[in-house]
């Protein structure tokens, strides 16, 4: 068992004044941390989520956990991305960060009626871009079961602004 918490650095004063940032690069780094990360998202889905057809994540750092749970649990991967990176026609959803606002995109043809989504995301701060991706899925008619991320900031209460269970693999 790693502890993960190890690997997480504290960075002061990012983006802006005031802000604490929590690098989890050093998780990429090392390749025990990071597969023991995805290992460990993989199982909170196959634990409450079994049904999971598809595996939405944010640019970029949502990418880091999602890409490798897909492959490894065979689910499909739908990026959601800023504005202009998405080459084919994209529904859009507006939504405010802890240090701003931002706009996300996913292709309008990424998920169906069917489809069962589970939403992977680096850090839960203030739960504004889990939201805004549960906004997009729903938008889409499929079904948003639940989110998982890596790092879960408490005290910003985030789980506030999404509707779907959040569950994570740290939390402080």
């Amino acid at each position: 068992m790693l502890n993960l918490f190890n690997y997480i650095k504290d960075v002061k004063d990012y983006p802006k004044e005031g802000i604490i940032f929590k690098d989890l690069t050093p998780i990429l780094l090392d390749k025990k941390a990071f597969e023991f990360a995805t290992l460990e998202i993989l199982s909170l889905i196959k634990k409450h989520f079994p049904q999971a057809t598809h595996i939405v994540s944010p640019e970029a750092r949502g990418f880091w956990f999602g890409c490798p749970v897909a492959v490894l649990g065979g689910y499909g991967f739908v990026p959601v991305r800023k504005p202009n990176k998405l080459p084919r026609d994209t529904k859009t959803v507006s939504y405010d960060l802890e240090y701003g606002s931002e706009v996300l995109c996913m292709h309008s043809d990424a998920i169906k009626q069917n489809d069962k989504v589970v939403i992977i995301d680096d850090v839960l701060a203030t739960g504004g871009t889990l939201g805004a991706i549960e906004e997009l899925v729903t938008n889409s008619k499929a079904t948003v079961l639940g989110s998982i991320v890596l790092l879960e900031l408490s005290f910003l209460n985030g789980r506030a602004n999404a509707k779907k269970p959040i569950k994570a693999v740290l939390t402080i």
